[in-house]
């Protein structure tokens, strides 16, 4: 039976099936016990959770008094596979609780590195001074090495008139500027750097930086690249690169603070750092420049063509959307920082005509024939690649759907 109701919030008639609404009311009192008992089951799982924090806070304590570090990578796989084998004895998917385990330690680890105190590599402080310190990076090193207890000192353009006070006795200068500026850097800072002080660099290319640093520092040199931007919540996880240059042995308390902050330390050859750089950075954000300027030629509001994409699609527009969200200048030194990577630029551009024959001869057999020899290159990671960007995609789509 269906009854004519004055619909007030928009100010017009309709008609109401009163059967439909009874049974639907009928349904959600059925419902309600079953929803009261999991909704307090929701509410005892929070409780639980902030007891857990409670017990966080002592365990960061004790790894501060015990200089231990905030991630152990061992710790956690063996937790993760304990708790996956407790999951199933309790008819529970492994794979959901293996994610909700590692986003409880994810806010675990961010909970610790987000205080004001971290375990420190050495009894004594030591004396740190961050060139470009107050950039993105820059104050996330000094703010974080203040927390481990270690004296920070910040050199900025308008500081050089005070460069000799401000090296001296430092233990370790590292150079946090723009790629461009870096070599100059160096060579002004170490006129006055004590002998014994380390020197370090986090430019993203190296091209020859460990050469350059060790002509100019008598004393101990090491380059480092974090992978990782400024705008991170904290450093458990990040993956920090490292370039032994002269008397590395010296850097040992250096690179075991920086792991006591919870980084994976990676040690590299700088060649292959920049050659894995140029493909990594540089032709990264060069096609993201492409995809961004024929969106924009064309008329392809982000917005607009949102709701008709599919979630591989909008994972990848937004990697893309992320780029333009940041400083222009800072990807244009990222893409013309050596003359390698703008070469490399160029060969990608003149394969792309390669690629492009293929559509406008309409060779679609040729085009087959190139996918699947890319296939045969890429191996087994293609199936890799297939099972983690599932994943991702699967976890975009629910949380932003």
């Amino acid at each position: 039976m269906n009854v004519l109701k004055f619909n007030a919030k928009h100010g017009r008639f309709n008609y109401i099936d009163i059967n439909q609404r009874k049974n639907r009311m009928q349904n959600q009192q059925a419902l309600s016990g079953a929803r009261d008992i999991i909704d307090d089951i929701d509410t005892q799982i929070l409780d639980l959770l902030q007891q857990r924090n409670a017990i966080v806070q002592d365990v960061i304590q004790t790894k501060i008094k015990k200089k231990l570090p905030i991630f152990v990578a061992q710790r956690e796989d063996d937790k993760i596979e304990r708790f996956r084998k407790a999951a199933e004895v309790r008819g529970l998917d492994a794979e959901w609780a293996e994610d909700f385990l590692r986003m409880i330690m994810s806010a675990s680890r961010a909970s610790q590195s987000d205080g004001n105190s971290f375990p420190s590599a050495t009894k004594e402080p030591k004396t740190i001074l961050i060139a470009g310190g107050k950039g993105e990076i820059g104050r996330l090193y000094s703010r974080i090495a203040e927390f481990s207890g270690h004296n920070v000192r910040v050199l900025e353009k308008n500081d050089w008139d005070n460069v000799e006070a401000l090296c001296a006795d430092v233990d370790v200068a590292i150079v946090s500027v723009n790629i461009y500026a870096t070599k100059q850097v160096v060579v002004d800072l170490s006129k006055y750097l004590p002998k014994s002080a380390i020197l370090c660099d986090f430019t993203s290319t190296k091209d020859g930086m460990l050469d350059w640093m060790m002509k100019h520092h008598e004393g101990p040199v090491v380059s480092l690249h974090p992978m990782h931007g400024g705008d991170v919540h904290n450093l458990s996880k990040q993956l920090m690169l490292v370039m032994p240059g002269r008397d590395y042995e010296k850097s040992d308390w250096l690179i075991k603070q920086v792991e006591l902050w919870g980084m994976r330390i990676k040690v590299v050859d700088p060649e292959k750092h920049d050659h894995a750089m140029h493909m990594i950075q540089g032709l990264r954000h060069y096609v993201a420049l492409l995809h961004g300027s024929f969106m924009r030629a064309y008329d392809l509001n982000p917005e607009d063509i949102l709701d008709f994409s599919s979630p591989i699609y909008r994972a990848e527009l937004m990697m893309t959307g992320r780029i333009f969200a940041q400083d222009a200048r800072l990807y244009a030194d990222i893409v013309f920082s050596s003359e390698e990577r703008r070469e490399q630029l160029k060969h990608f551009f003149n394969h792309h005509y390669l690629i492009t024959q293929m559509v406008e001869t309409g060779d679609k057999e040729g085009f087959v024939k190139e996918f699947e020899s890319i296939a045969e290159f890429f191996g087994d990671f293609a199936d890799q690649a297939l099972k983690e960007s599932g994943y991702l995609i699967h976890r975009l789509a629910d949380r932003f759907s």
